[in-house]
């Protein structure tokens, strides 16, 4: 999971396995695999950076229980 900021500053967190889509239209429109859409502060690139930086923390857990 990730943390974004709505448009109004209230934080919450997004399964990034079911972000379908990521729009700067030009705010930040997240559309998830079950049609639901949030509209968010962070950028698509810093959305995606935190993406990866999730994704790293989790292969680097998995990695170090073998």
């Amino acid at each position: 999971m990730i943390k974004l900021s709505k448009l109004n500053n209230q934080e919450f967190a997004v399964n990034s396995d079911l972000i379908e889509t990521i729009e700067q239209t030009p705010d930040t429109v997240i559309t998830m695999t079950t049609g639901n859409k949030y509209v968010v502060k962070e950028t698509q690139e810093e959305i995606i950076r935190r993406i990866i930086q999730y994704k790293r923390k989790i292969y680097l857990v998995r990695e170090g229980e073998e």
